[in-house]
């Protein structure tokens, strides 16, 4: 009987180890990574531009794990796994302001939206974004549309949307809002939308013609994004970078000192054609087809600077009085020692404190901390600036019972050595050229956590 219970037990003993053989190599090994259909963190191809935003075939229902536990993130040969854990910049930062970032790219294939990675890592920290360039006139108007309407009897420009339109599906299916930026600025904006028949070599039109093309150009951008894209664009930067305060580039009659001059002995066409109103008109225009809600912004670099703080002051408080402005849009560009930021020469606490009082909204727009190099000692100065801009911005703005109303800050690019660019030597942003979070993101992060 003993016998036969222990043949029994043997036979079972062989049978398990049987079982056990034919189930190896089933599951996952040890830093294998397979797609989970329930989740976001998709592994993504990276062979080339066609595959981007392509899911992998390999569909399963098992979650992988590294040896370390924690299931890698892999979109475009990019491990983004730290990029997209722990707590996202726009819930660390949800009782205070909108956190923005700026979608690089000079041409539709340089786009951020092309690389499915930083789109990955812009849906999890960022609620807010920016076109840095391909919203602004010169890729919209369109020339030969412009002709043809003109020969055909229609006076309006020709307007185009080529280059935006991926960057608003991106926001209409992420519930991600854009700021739209920008609808008059003297810098690329085409020499030949001011001239006779929109022809390159016509004679610049009047007043009154300037105006209208004006009109028709914010009537057609707001028509277009408002019917197509509904709540996508949450605030317009309407003029950008009107005041100067370099001698000889600006005019002295209005008090706003108006630009009319730029990179040296440039005409501002705005400025040549209109006059000093064009800031007003364009602001009129834009209130006029704007939804409700679409807050409208005057944007502008060194706001810091006190004698530009004063006469940004001026042109805004005008504004103001005319029921036209909803809010200042101060760009920031920053490097390792200037501006002063609590104190010191030209101190963004101050220009900040001082626009507070005109009681409109103020935006961060293109908040940029630059380095000549990637050193850890510079890193590490770049990470303690951002903390103490983020630092004076939630202490300043009225959730903290300060006085300034900030509702957006925008950081201007998502990655270091943008991958889209050969060669690029930027060094401002929060993700590095592997797309891993720098020290500077951390210490944005740890001023609210």
């Amino acid at each position: 009987m003993k016998k036969k219970r222990l043949l029994l037990v043997m036979v079972l003993m062989i049978a398990v180890f049987l079982l056990s053989c034919s189930q190896k190599g089933n599951g996952p090994q040890p830093g294998q990574v397979k797609e989970n259909d329930d989740s976001d963190a998709a592994q993504v191809s990276g062979e080339d531009n066609k595959n981007l935003g392509e899911k992998s075939s390999d569909n399963t229902d098992e979650q992988s794990q590294t040896s370390e536990g924690v299931e890698p993130v892999i979109v475009d040969g990019y491990d983004i796994t730290a990029s997209v854990t722990g707590t996202p910049l726009k819930d660390a930062y949800k009782d205070y302001f909108k956190i923005g970032v700026g979608l690089n790219g000079s041409s539709p294939s340089t786009d951020t939206i092309r690389s499915a990675a930083m789109v990955e890592i812009i849906k999890y920290h960022f609620n807010s974004v920016t076109y840095t360039n391909l919203m602004k006139p010169s890729y919209l108007l369109d020339q030969k549309g412009s002709i043809e309407n003109y020969k055909n009897g229609n006076p309006e420009p020709a307007v185009k949307f080529d280059t935006v339109i991926p960057g608003l599906e991106f926001c209409k299916e992420n519930g991600i809002q854009m700021r739209g930026h920008v609808l008059v600025w003297h810098n690329q904006v085409p020499d030949w939308f001011f001239r006779e028949g929109y022809e390159s070599d016509g004679e610049f039109v009047d007043k009154e013609t300037m105006l209208a093309r004006m009109e028709s150009y914010i009537r057609q951008v707001l028509e277009f994004t408002q019917k197509e894209y509904p709540g996508v664009i949450y605030a317009w930067d309407v003029v950008n970078e009107a005041v100067e305060i370099t001698d000889g580039s600006f005019e002295t009659e209005s008090g706003f000192n108006i630009r009319t001059k730029y990179d040296g002995n440039k005409d501002n066409l705005w400025y040549k054609v209109i006059g000093v109103e064009y800031v007003e008109k364009a602001f009129e225009y834009a209130r006029k087809y704007a939804a409700p809600g679409v807050k409208l912004f005057y944007n502008d670099y060194n706001t810091f600077q006190p004698k530009k703080t004063t006469c940004i002051m001026k042109l805004v408080s005008y504004l103001k009085e005319k029921g036209l402005i909803d809010g200042i849009g101060m760009q920031g560009y920053m490097n390792l020692t200037y501006p002063g930021i609590v104190d010191g020469p030209d101190s963004f606490k101050t220009a900040i404190s001082e626009f507070a009082k005109l009681g409109l909204e103020i935006h961060i727009t293109e908040l940029t901390i630059s380095s000549d190099d990637k050193s850890e000692q510079s890193m590490k100065k770049q990470a303690e600036r951002y903390k103490e801009v983020f630092t004076v911005l939630k202490d300043m703005d009225t959730a903290s019972g300060g006085n300034a109303n900030i509702t957006s800050v925008t950081v201007f690019g998502l990655m270091d050595e943008y991958l889209f660019y050969s060669n690029d030597k930027t060094y401002s942003r929060l993700f590095d050229g592997k797309l891993q979070p720098k020290p500077a993101f951390y210490s944005v992060l740890s001023v609210v956590e």
